[in-house]
């Protein structure tokens, strides 16, 4: 098992998270007080299709550009990204509120294992390393968080 043999596995559960997300998030955000501010689920969906597509965008280029490139090391990004994202903020909003919140189950049974894995071989087989691990990592994320901010806006200008 290598680390590009195994990279598709990274939108396939990204894929798999977002659809659990789209179908109970928007309904779970009308009640989830101040730990999320509600989201309609046209918005919501709108922006989890664009970053499922960004998934399989950048991993298709990460594959294609191979090691120590800034495709890889986006995609890695993304990666850690959404690893993070499955303890911050669903394990701890979970454990907050003593009540589900959607995507957690994905992130526990299929991000968290496969994500650890695809991290674990990226480094391990040198297709990122040194301090570009740390920034793209905490860069990717930051943008990331950015992006869902805009695109939340660019789904209510659109009316969804």
């Amino acid at each position: 098992m290598s680390f590009q043999s195994l990279e598709w596995l990274f939108p396939a559960v990204i894929t798999l998270h977002n659809a659990e997300e789209a179908i109970w998030f928007p309904s779970w955000s009308r009640r989830a007080g101040r730990w999320h501010a509600p989201v309609g689920p046209g918005i919501f969906r709108f922006g989890a299709l664009v970053l499922t597509f960004l998934a399989y965008t950048v991993t298709g280029l990460s594959i294609q550009s191979g090691k120590q490139t800034i495709w890889t090391y986006l995609a890695f990004g993304y990666m850690v990204a959404m690893l993070a994202n499955v303890l911050i903020p669903h394990l701890v909003v979970t454990v907050a509120t003593r009540a589900y919140m959607p995507g957690l189950a994905t992130g526990l049974a299929l991000n968290l294992p496969v994500l650890s894995l695809l991290v674990f071989l990226a480094v391990s087989e040198e297709y990122v390393s040194g301090w570009k691990v740390a920034a793209y990592s905490a860069g990717v994320a930051g943008i990331l968080l950015l992006f869902i901010v805009a695109l939340f806006k660019v789904g209510r200008a659109l009316n969804l």
